[in-house]
């Protein structure tokens, strides 16, 4: 029996539809609409191909269309009357003569589909109706468990595979001494016996020179005196009290000497693609003063949407923060992409919303208390789809060119999403926004470090076709467009330095230019964020040659750093795997000594991107524990814990982050069957509820229960299955699947 998973879209707003197919009390059944996928078998050497399937019933007389947001791909209808229209990449309609009979009969809409279904997040999302007045309305949408496809579950770990990778992760593994905490102390000395202490009444006292983050801890005679500069009180009172509590214990009595290695310790959330508010950005920044990270990289705009209010370009919030069913020539707000249910002015999940300004001053102010910085990002002249939309309509703040015929593509599939670098109107955009940013920190009384502009993933040829390109190179003698590019950074560099701001960018914007443009450059620079390092994408020696270059390097490699990288090969793991697979021992191995061959960098940064997020929850997932294996590279570049001291140490975070009340992810359970036929399952944890069941569906909370390292007796035939899940502090992993 095929195991289903129910996503009920909120049914609270259908005011544009007109057509809401429930009363939102409940009492009026919304359509149902259920997903499945299905591997087809292709012949050697052709690409992969699958199948999916929406069961559509009960729509209303007024239905029009199906919408739903997935990640771009080739898919052909099956039936030829059935036909599939992208609105924009990522975001299509389905039309059909049969949905109209959806009332009674189940309609069964099939789609041939190009690639294989990696994972839980490129299936369909964001599943809505639309009805003949253009208005949009929810539906009952129910997923289908992709553990029932053998191939996306012949892609995930093996249950024998966990069993053993579990089991080094808890060999040999001691309790963590109350000094064993993330990031590691750099020193501590253990002065004689031990002491009664309260962590929430610390004695904190300024040193008698310049320390900048360096500090010390004495723990004797019954207190705690913490040294350091004053600035950093209020995140290292957080930090220890974090890890040692707020009420009475005994402890070791200790001296305590400790420095971060590296100035720069990041972290970068987007919110762009999926929104994040105010409140959970806050959480965010406590972890981060916890762990010691101190630059908050803020990525508010991108194609998908521009976050940050800017009181004199209304434009970019009133159309650029608003997602939903556009049709062709709809100016008022973003085509949908990614999540959300069609509607524009819909208040709940992560489609619509942004910070005010207000808001983001109190953010600023907020992170400068707990000393971390704050740098925005501007994303330019690529990932900019957002903004040249919502200025459209401003003629002096224009950033396209009418009659360019460029054709391109960017990573992300889009062909309009590219500033213009040779209109003044591009250049009066990001000056005005540059003021904005400017004025917003001298509000909150901060200084503004750096404002980061992007530079990344400018598609070929995206200027072809533009007249006022090609006088622009003539002008300045520019080869090509990647000089093209140089010029748009270093003229928007310049400008940003003119206001006393340094410039952040992604490793584009210093990788590989001429001399002149980087003599220009460097001293400009605050930060470089080298990302795609991969030697399989041709991006080997990227940071060699940026930091030969003289440039501030700032490792936030894909394959330890990306933080919204999937945690596994598991079709269930929410997040992305263009870059591999990142948890928190990846993390913790991202030491510069193996990511450049030579010199230090200035930092290290981890990345959230946000397209497979949908609230909070997801962030935090992300975030715990991959971040504990941030902050420990981070503050010590050099390998400290071993795994599986780190693993036992992490077990212990699970109970803190549990009080707290954040969400964080959980390994699976181990299971292998023993030479005698019984069941035997492992875990990570010390503290784990584990649940099997034998029958083919997944594990819940009241399935039987079964012990780590415990045998039982099962019965199952040959050919069967066992399931498995863990449950930490009420957290689920993902089920564990072992082939009988």
């Amino acid at each position: 029996m095929k195991n289903l998973l129910t996503v009920i879209a909120p049914a609270a707003l259908c005011a544009i539809a007109g057509a809401c197919a429930s009363d939102n009390a409940g009492n009026t059944p919304l359509p149902r609409v259920e997903w499945s996928s299905e591997t087809v078998r292709t012949l050697p050497g052709e690409p992969a191909q699958y199948v999916q399937t929406f069961r559509v019933w009960g729509m209303p007389d007024s239905m029009s269309r199906l919408a739903f947001n997935m990640f771009a791909r080739q898919m052909e209808m099956e039936n030829p009357a059935d036909t599939l229209v992208e609105i924009v990449p990522g975001y299509y309609t389905i039309a059909s003569p049969r949905l109209s009979d959806a009332v009674s009969d189940t309609v069964e809409i099939r789609i041939l589909t190009r690639g294989r279904m990696r994972s839980v997040c490129y299936s369909p999302d964001g599943v809505h109706g639309i009805g003949r007045n253009g208005g949009t309305f929810d539906v009952d949408f129910r997923r289908f468990d992709l553990l029932d496809d053998s191939v996306a579950l012949a892609a995930a770990p093996l249950a024998e595979d966990i069993y053993r990778r579990n089991a080094e992760l808890t060999a040999d593994a001691a309790v963590p001494s109350v000094y064993e905490v993330v990031p590691s102390f750099k020193k501590v000395t253990l002065t004689g016996g031990e002491t009664w202490v309260n962590p929430s009444t610390i004695e904190f006292k300024a040193p008698d020179s310049i320390a900048g983050e360096s500090y010390s801890i004495t723990v004797a005679e019954g207190k705690i005196t913490l040294t350091a500069d004053s600035s950093q009180w209020k995140r290292l009172g957080m930090r220890l009290r974090h890890f040692w509590g707020d009420g009475e214990r005994t402890m070791p009595a200790a001296e305590i000497h400790d420095a971060p290695d590296l100035e720069y310790r990041g972290l970068m959330v987007d919110i762009a693609r999926n929104f994040q508010r105010p409140e959970e950005i806050k959480r965010v920044l406590d972890l981060m003063a916890v762990y010691g990270l101190n630059v908050f990289h803020f990525h508010i705009t991108d194609d998908e949407a521009w976050r940050l209010q800017v009181r004199s370009l209304p434009e970019l919030t009133d159309m650029g923060s608003r997602r939903g069913y556009a049709p062709t020539g709809n100016e008022s707000f973003l085509p949908q992409i990614f999540a959300g249910n069609g509607n524009p002015d819909a208040v709940q999940g992560t489609a619509n919303g942004f910070i005010n300004t207000d808001e983001f001053v109190d953010i600023v102010r907020y992170a400068n208390g707990l000393g971390i910085t704050v740098i925005p990002e501007i994303e330019s002249p690529g990932h900019a789809r957002a903004a040249i939309k919502a200025m459209a309509g401003r003629e002096e703040f224009r950033m396209t060119e009418p009659g360019d015929t460029s054709k391109y593509t960017s990573a992300q599939a889009f062909h309009d999403n590219v500033m213009n670098p040779a209109l003044d109107g591009t250049y009066r955009f990001m000056e005005k926004v540059v003021d904005e940013l400017v004025a917003l920190y001298g509000m909150a009384g901060v200084p503004l470090k750096a404002i980061h502009i992007g530079g990344d993933e400018v598609p070929r040829h995206c200027w072809d076709g533009s007249d006022a390109v090609r006088r622009l190179m003539a002008e300045n003698n520019l080869p090509d467009q990647k000089a093209v590019h140089a010029y748009f950074v270093e003229r928007v560099a310049r400008y940003i330095a003119s206001k006393g701001v340094g410039v952040s960018g992604w490793q584009e914007v210093a990788l590989r230019h001429p001399k002149a443009y980087t003599d220009t450059l460097r001293p400009l620079m605050y930060s470089v964020n080298c990302w795609s390092t991969l030697p399989h994408q041709g991006q080997a020696g990227v940071v060699d040659d940026i930091y030969r270059d003289g440039f501030p390097v700032i490792l936030s490699n894909v394959d330890h750093f990306y933080l919204d990288m999937c945690y596994s090969p598991h079709p269930d793991e929410r997040g992305l795997s263009w870059g591999g697979y990142v948890d928190e021992f990846d993390a913790l191995a991202g030491t510069p000594s193996q990511l450049m061959s030579q010199g230090m960098p200035k930092g290290i940064q981890g990345q959230v991107f946000a397209e497979t997020i949908r609230g909070p929850r997801d962030l935090e997932v992300m975030l715990l524990p991959k971040m504990a294996g941030l902050a420990e590279r981070a503050w010590n570049t050099a390998p400290t814990y071993s795994e599986a001291t780190f693993n036992s140490i992490i077990d212990g975070e699970t109970a803190r982050w549990d009080a707290d009340g954040y969400a964080f992810h959980v390994r699976q359970p181990g299971a292998v069957i023993t030479a005698d036929g019984r069941l035997m399952v492992n875990s990570s944890y010390t503290e784990a509820d584990i649940r099997y069941t034998t029958d083919g569906t997944n594990p819940k909370a009241d399935s039987p229960a079964i012990e780590a390292g415990q045998p039982v007796d099962i019965d199952i035939p040959a050919g069967g299955q066992i399931r498995v899940r863990q449950w930490v502090h009420g957290q689920p992993s993902v089920v564990t699947v072992l082939k009988r």
